[in-house]
C-alpha cells in the first residue's frame, strides 16, 4: 500500500513524539485510537505471558482479535515483536 508507506516513512523520520500523537488524533476517529490502543496492549500482555482468555477478560476483546495478535507476535520476523522489543528497552 503506497499510501501506508508514505505515513510510515514521515512517522520514521519524526523525532517529536508530540507531534506524532497530534498527528495520530488527527488521523484517526476516538474509535480508531481505541482499537489501536487496546491491540497495542494485548500484545504487550502476550507478551508478557497472559492468557488469551484472561487478556479477553481484561480487555473485552474477542478471542479471535487475540489470536490474531497472538499469531503475529509469534511470526518470523515479527513486526509486533520488534516494537515489543523497542518498548522493553525504552520504559523499563
Amino acid at each position: 500500500m503506497k499510501k501506508l508507506n508514505e505515513i510510515a516513512q514521515v512517522l520514521a523520520v519524526t523525532k517529536d513524539k508530540k507531534i506524532i500523537e497530534k498527528f495520530l488524533e488527527s488521523l484517526l476517529t476516538k474509535n480508531e485510537m481505541n482499537e489501536i490502543s487496546s491491540r497495542w496492549e494485548l500484545v504487550k500482555l502476550l507478551d508478557n505471558g497472559m492468557t488469551q482468555r484472561k487478556i479477553s477478560d481484561r480487555l473485552g476483546l474477542s478471542l479471535c482479535k487475540i489470536t490474531r495478535g497472538s499469531k503475529e507476535l509469534k511470526k518470523k520476523s515479527s513486526a509486533f515483536k520488534y516494537m515489543i522489543d523497542m518498548h522493553k528497552k525504552l520504559f523499563r
